[in-house]
């Protein structure tokens, strides 16, 4: 499940003040002196582990740096951080990181979410932020339940999910979070495993490098509310045939190379085949560069209803697009440019102009 294959134009922030080879920062230096407090085994603990591990490799300054989250276990992701952050709103985190983003261009800036607070109440919120292309990175954490809240079904639980808010089952459809994005036309999804401490590391460099919004969906186990949601990709006797790998470039194949993807003829997808049973170059090659989202969607959709049986992990979509903040920022130069007189006159100005009404 290698990236590294993949061009990476650098970071996107466009801070230029970084540190030094003799200020090298470690792990502990993003580290605050808040105490972790989620459930003994949450999955948690690995993806905060993993991204203070990951963070001094920004080669960013901590200060320049910034994590934003909604409401939900994964949102306390910023206390436990040593740089900026914000706490914010159930579902509205992609939104005030859309500000700080535009506002801010010397930032890095982050959101923590799961799928309870993305998907539900903030649904639009996530998907407009995909569509605009933010420079902002979205960490996804999918453990398919509302943990928060003490383990109603969320909208990634499977059909005929038996909850204390479902108690004969859930009848909802539930989102796949990496189709949505897809359908969204965002420029890089990808999605990875709470557990796999060197994929969730190598997604990370490639989310962060990217110019635009980044979403990569990260399978987080609940040992509370949803324990062994995951089974099926982690467990060591069923992961091979579970866990389709996407390596950029390279044919699709899984379980040892004895299964692999192949373009369905009759539905326009892609199917599992034994790969004896097909030639070499009918296999699908994975083209995680491709403008066109189709082939990466027909991917997605592997992971059908919930059920992990066949599982792609990796990058799905990575393609570079015009971002909102860059154009937003080239409008507002433009303007101050061409209009005439001080900064206070132009203000001025603007609130005159147009249908004005002078009120006696």
């Amino acid at each position: 499940m290698s990236t590294e294959q993949l061009p990476f134009p650098g970071l996107r922030s466009g801070v230029e003040d970084v540190p030094t080879n003799e200020d090298a920062q470690t792990a502990k230096e993003y580290t605050s002196d808040q105490e972790v407090r989620w459930c003994p085994g949450c999955g948690d603990y690995a993806v905060l582990k993993a991204v203070q591990g990951f963070l001094p490799q920004l080669g960013l300054r901590r200060e320049n740096i910034v994590f934003v989250s909604g409401i939900g276990c994964s949102s306390r992701f910023p206390y436990y951080l040593d740089t900026y952050g914000m706490h914010s709103i159930h579902g509205r985190a992609p939104s005030i990181a859309t500000g700080i983003a535009t506002a801010r261009e010397d930032l890095s800036v982050w959101v923590v979410t799961g799928d309870g607070d993305a998907l539900s109440i903030g649904g639009n919120h996530l998907i407009h932020a995909l569509r605009r292309n933010v420079n902002m990175t979205i960490l996804l954490f999918n453990n398919r339940i509302y943990g928060l809240t003490k383990g109603q079904y969320s909208p990634t639980s499977e059909a005929g999910k038996i909850t204390k808010s479902t108690p004969m089952g859930s009848v909802d459809h539930p989102f796949n979070p990496v189709s949505l994005a897809l359908g969204a036309e965002a420029s890089f999804v990808a999605r990875t495993i709470d557990s796999d401490r060197k994929h969730l590391t190598s997604v990370l460099s490639a989310a962060a490098a990217h110019r635009g919004t980044s979403l990569v969906e990260i399978y987080q186990n609940c040992p509370i509310f949803n324990d062994g949601a995951f089974d099926a990709i982690k467990n060591n006797d069923t992961k091979a045939d579970a866990i389709i790998p996407l390596t950029h470039g390279e044919p699709i194949t899984f379980s040892a190379g004895t299964k692999g993807l192949i373009r369905d003829s009759q539905t326009g997808g892609v199917k599992i085949v034994e790969t004896a049973d097909v030639d070499a170059d009918a296999l699908l090659v994975h083209d995680a560069l491709n403008p066109d989202p189709s082939q990466a969607f027909a991917i997605s959709r592997l992971t059908e209803m919930g059920y992990l049986n066949q599982t792609p992990i990796g990058i799905f979509r990575q393609v570079s697009r015009p971002t909102y903040d860059d154009q937003a920022r080239a409008q507002v130069a433009s303007a101050s440019e061409a209009a005439p007189g001080t900064p206070t006159e132009r203000l001025a100005g603007l609130i005159g102009s147009g249908d004005t009404w002078t009120v006696v």
